[in-house]
């Protein structure tokens, strides 16, 4: 169907209920949204049909990364943690992939302990979610609950309640109900709220194409707020996680938060604009445009990957006789983007004048970088690829 955007958006007007809160101190209204899909239904315009088309394609091309690079789990390993770093990033965490990854390999990250603490718990939710899908598990209220448990596994967020839902009222902005930006159902409204969100990305009662629906799935979590604390880092995670159970993607390889984080004001604005106007197709279109920026980031970042670890090897087959350990140990790194010489020696199964001549051998290819400044159990990082890897995430947020 078509028709206008400005006109049909205007035509909604406020996308839920202002209920006013009596309380003695200070009433305020807290916004209960209407039950999803809008009403009058989304008006798909030419602009918007083809940001849809596009966004498909990108996600197709990006779905089909298994047939170039010959290691799908590796990159997969490391967008998810790329991903996690953003998302939390936009929370107000400072650490950076570096950081999760020396925390990974047990050692102190350049950052307080609970940044990168919550970034890691991110990777846990991700993988945990995947895990339940591929498993057969459906997308519910019940693993929504599951993955909030692992998101606030531990760290600052281990004293809000993990894995229920709120029982008391929370705000977005100011700092009180009274002078908030925005104020979510209150608690005895999330349960409807959330039930009427599970029927619709359930299909209930029409089909909504799969985008869409994470689209629309995203505004309306972030609007009932239903945990105490996570609430956009989960919102966040449920996109891939939606696309996957929809079967259009394999993996979750669709990360949205770069792309918020880098229009973070729109972002907000835009989701106001929803409740308060009705403008999904407003929303719909910076969505969509997200999602096929993202899709071909993702895909082109899989590419120089590829032909990095292609030019790296054309590199070490002119080492000669040195070959065979040294590509053992770049094969290796691949995973361990930052090791020790113990370390690698001990998985390679190699003596330490071995790791040690193949190590420097890599280091004077450029592919090596020492960064534990000259000390007993010398580490390094694969800096090449860590590079690659970063881009985005080094940022200050906002």
């Amino acid at each position: 169907m078509k028709g206008s955007l400005h006109k049909n958006s205007m035509k909604r007007g406020l996308q839920g209920t202002q209920l006013l809160q009596r309380i003695p101190v200070e009433p305020y209204k807290a916004f209960i949204p209407a039950p999803l899909p809008p009403t009058p239904p989304i008006q798909m315009d030419d602009t918007l049909s083809d940001a849809l088309e596009q966004a498909n394609r990108a996600l197709g091309r990006l779905d089909g990364l298994g047939l170039l690079i010959p290691d799908l789990s590796l990159f997969l390993y490391y967008y998810v943690r790329k991903e996690a770093v953003l998302s939390s990033q936009i929370e107000g965490t400072q650490s950076s992939l570096s950081d999760l990854l020396l925390f990974e390999s047990h050692e102190i990250p350049g950052v307080p302990i609970d940044d990168v603490t919550e970034v890691s718990n991110y990777v846990a939710a991700v993988n945990y979610g995947m895990e339940c899908l591929n498993k057969g598990q459906p997308l519910t209220l019940r693993l929504v609950r599951e993955l909030h448990r692992h998101l606030l596994a531990s760290g600052r967020g281990e004293r809000k309640e993990p894995g229920e839902f709120r029982r008391s009222q929370n705000w977005i902005g100011g700092s009180r109900p009274g002078n908030a930006l925005f104020v979510p159902p209150p608690p005895h409204a999330i349960i409807q709220s959330l039930g009427d969100l599970e029927k619709f990305w359930h299909d209930i009662p029409n089909r909504t194409p799969s985008l869409i629906k994470a689209a629309l799935v995203h505004v309306q979590f972030e609007t009932i707020h239903p945990f105490l604390d996570g609430n956009g880092r989960l919102g966040r995670l449920l996109i891939p996680l939606l696309l996957c159970y929809e079967k259009a993607l394999t993996q979750p390889l669709l990360y949205l938060s770069l792309y918020f984080k880098e229009n973070r004001t729109r972002y907000y604005e835009l989701l106001q604009k929803v409740r308060i106007e009705g403008n999904w197709e407003e929303w719909l279109s910076f969505f969509l445009h997200g999602v096929t920026e993202t899709a071909e980031l993702a895909t082109n970042t899989a590419k120089r990957i590829y032909h990095l670890e292609r030019t790296e090897r054309e590199s070490l087959e002119e080492l000669g006789r040195a070959y065979s350990s040294a590509s053992r140990l770049h094969s290796w790194m691949q995973g361990h983007l930052v090791f020790s010489t113990i370390e690698a020696g001990v998985a390679l199964k190699l003596s330490h004048p071995v790791i040690m001549k193949s190590i420097r051998h890599l280091h004077d290819l450029g592919m090596l970088e020492e960064i534990s400044g000259g000390k007993r159990n010398l580490k390094f990082v694969y800096r090449p690829l860590l590079n690659i890897l970063m881009e985005g995430t080094e940022t200050p947020p906002g």
